[in-house]
């Protein structure tokens, strides 16, 4: 096989070329008719939207070109097997978990998880034991999971099926990978990856080690995010005898589309194409671009980028340098605030917090958008030095967990409905004592502040509100626009 070759998308221009008539759905039928002005957007694409036809294969049961394409992928990034993804990696999240748990069975769970980790949970019938990451108390960010906890997790919990972890954060933060994977293969255990932000690891000496590289039994990334895909195209890899592979086709045949987008394939198997042929020097220039930014912002008495503290390089943590945590030394814009005023100036961030803005770079970014970033922070500067007086930046507040490892947890879908008919809501002011009867997940990123059943603290309550009052958007539940918190009934 060619790494120069990109099999499907091959394929699918060959048959695009070929004047074949279109019997078979999709309905538009490769025109962009009843369109309207929306017609010279999607003319081309719709060319490559297809369906499992003669020669273009079939991604639940593949035999040719996506087979080829997913056998290359498997090469490009160090895989035994590799799955792709046309529901995010969402989709891959669920198909790890269905394809480790039984209905009953427990598994280690990192406790600042996606919320798709715990919605894989839900319908895996699984128990979760979670264990908390640990707090870099100068900058607020997680630092992964202790090897130490996961240990003693282990012992407390021999059955537990193995240990997903979140790698790298949102922030772009890694922890010791190898060294958990050391500790959980010499119990026999298995070590899955929530790896949606790290697509490009181990493709340059100045971004961190890849999962799989590390020792991962199943790795999900999201190769959209910080790659070239198109979005929701994202992958998932697997290597080594632990995982069961049969498991694994069955629950993505479960949790994908029957109808999977072509475009999307396609897009995926140009990204690998693209990385394999000349990943390391497209980073390069990307990083450039970082790099210019940083220079400006290390020059400013107000911008500030966050580094890793001490605290965590001691604890082996490394940064993804695609992602830069900017915020505001003199504490007159807080995150939100910042992310609205850079916003104003066409330049929108990923995502905001109470202290930072998180701007999420990558080798697709050009010097032209550094420049244009560094014009917005400066006019940002001159229009609101003036407002509100220089304070001590605030903090992202983290709970700090009473135990770092919680008891099992067990999420099904009759516990779910009976909290769905009992709950009350109540303001979020006066949650703190209460149980949570859903959960509550600010996005982004999406990971939730409570799950069904967990007792809400007073610390926790002071976090929900100051979030509803700096406009923080929730998915499910809106705390912001409603001012409420879902909670079990009191009986």
């Amino acid at each position: 096989m060619s790494q120069h070759r990109a099999p499907l998308y091959e394929a699918l221009a060959a048959h695009r070329e070929s004047g074949a008539l279109s019997f078979h759905v999709p309905g538009h039928k490769s025109e962009a008719q009843g369109y309207a002005e929306a017609e010279s957007d999607y003319r081309q694409i719709l060319l490559l939207d297809r369906t499992e036809i003669a020669g273009l294969d079939d991604l639940h049961h593949p035999e040719e070109a996506i087979k080829e394409a997913q056998a290359l992928a498997a090469a490009c990034f160090g895989a035994d097997e590799t799955f792709f993804l046309v529901n995010g990696s969402t989709a891959g999240n669920l198909a790890m978990i269905l394809a480790t748990c039984r209905r009953g069975d427990l598994l280690l769970v990192q406790r600042d998880a996606h919320k798709s980790v715990i919605h894989g949970m839900m319908l895996a019938g699984a128990q979760a034991v979670f264990i908390s990451p640990m707090w870099d108390p100068e900058s607020g960010l997680s630092m992964g999971v202790a090897a130490e906890d996961v240990e003693q997790a282990l012992d407390r919990y021999p059955e537990a099926k193995g240990l997903l972890v979140t790698n790298p954060s949102y922030y772009g933060v890694t922890s010791d990978l190898k060294a958990l994977s050391a500790l959980l293969h010499g119990r026999g255990k298995l070590l899955l990856v929530d790896e949606a932000h790290g697509a490009h690891f181990g493709f340059h000496p100045d971004v961190p080690a890849s999962a799989l590289s590390c020792g991962a039994d199943a790795v999900v990334q999201s190769t959209h995010k910080m790659l070239t895909a198109m979005t929701m195209g994202a992958m998932l890899h697997v290597q080594g005898p632990r995982i069961h592979r049969s498991a694994v086709r069955k629950a993505l045949a479960m949790v994908q589309s029957s109808s999977p987008s072509y475009p999307i394939m396609a897009s995926l198997d140009l990204s690998r194409r693209m990385l394999q042929e000349d990943g390391g020097e497209r980073i390069e220039r990307g990083l450039s671009v970082v790099r210019r930014v940083i220079t400006y912002l290390s020059g400013h008495q107000r911008w500030h980028a966050r580094a890793l503290t001490e605290r965590m390089v001691e604890a082996g943590c490394r940064q993804d340098p695609f992602k830069v945590a900017l915020y505001d030394a003199s504490g007159r814009l807080d995150g939100f605030a910042l992310k609205e005023r850079l916003e104003q100036h066409c330049c929108y961030p990923e995502l905001s917090d109470p202290t930072y803005v998180l701007l999420a770079f990558s080798l697709s970014s050009t010097e032209e958008a550094a420049q244009r970033l560094i014009e917005a922070l400066r006019r940002i500067d001159e229009e609101t030095w003036d407002e509100g007086s220089e304070t001590k930046p605030g903090s992202w507040e983290t709970e700090a967990a009473e135990q770092r490892i919680s008891e099992p947890v067990t999420f099904d879908w009759e516990a779910i409905h009976e909290a769905t008919e009992t709950r009350v809501m109540v303001p979020v002011a006066e949650c703190a004592g209460r149980i949570a009867a859903e959960m509550v997940v600010p996005y982004p990123p999406g990971i939730p502040v409570l799950y069904p059943g967990e007792r809400i603290t007073e610390r926790t309550a002071a976090h929900l509100t100051r979030l509803a009052a700096l406009g923080s958007r929730f998915h499910g539940h809106d705390v912001t626009a409603c001012g409420t918190v879902p909670v079990l009934e009191m009986r």
